[in-house]
């Protein structure tokens, strides 16, 4: 067999396999993926203190309501746009939001609790809902806990830029 058959050879019996093998196993992945944005429907963003989380918003009813710097209760109607929601799913699945716990529940004595804020994060999808309740004093892994605390930067901030866009 000469040197250019071997190379032949060996190129059509592992490396094209193994092209095709990943195709196809990469494509049911990304088919298959259980948090498409096709499938996307709503967001829910909640927080506040613990026993109570005055401070929401939710993508499908466009409410948001917050509490100002006079302890007064705010409501309005903003929008996110698609380009908004898209950039916000794209950001949890940077973060990995789909790997997080469920309950990131800190401290839960009384004096600890006071000074706590809670935060509720929904990403409701066709089939499936993705939720995750943290806490601002829960102590777990730190790159867990800054991957929340960095979705939880972007959501506000978007939903500050949305606020600042409707108003003028």
């Amino acid at each position: 067999m000469s040197p250019r058959l071997k190379k032949v050879f060996l190129i059509m019996t592992v490396v094209v396999p193994f092209i095709l093998y990943c195709v196809y196993y990469y494509g049911m992945m990304i088919k298959n993926a259980p948090y498409r944005f096709v499938d996307f429907q709503s967001l829910s963003f909640e927080y506040g203190h613990k026993d109570s989380l005055l401070n929401k918003y939710d993508s499908h009813t466009g409410m948001f309501q917050y509490l100002d710097r006079k302890d007064s209760l705010v409501k309005e109607h903003i929008r996110l746009t698609k380009d908004d929601l898209l950039y916000l799913h794209r950001k949890a699945a940077d973060l990995g939001f789909w790997d997080f716990p469920s309950n990131e529940i800190g401290d839960t004595t009384a004096a600890a609790s006071k000074k706590a804020v809670r935060y509720v994060i929904q990403f409701k999808y066709k089939e499936k809902t993705k939720r995750v309740i943290f806490d601002s004093d829960y102590f777990g892994d730190p790159k867990l806990v800054d991957a929340n605390q960095r979705l939880i930067a972007e959501i506000q901030k978007k939903l500050t830029d949305v606020e600042n866009r409707e108003k003028k």
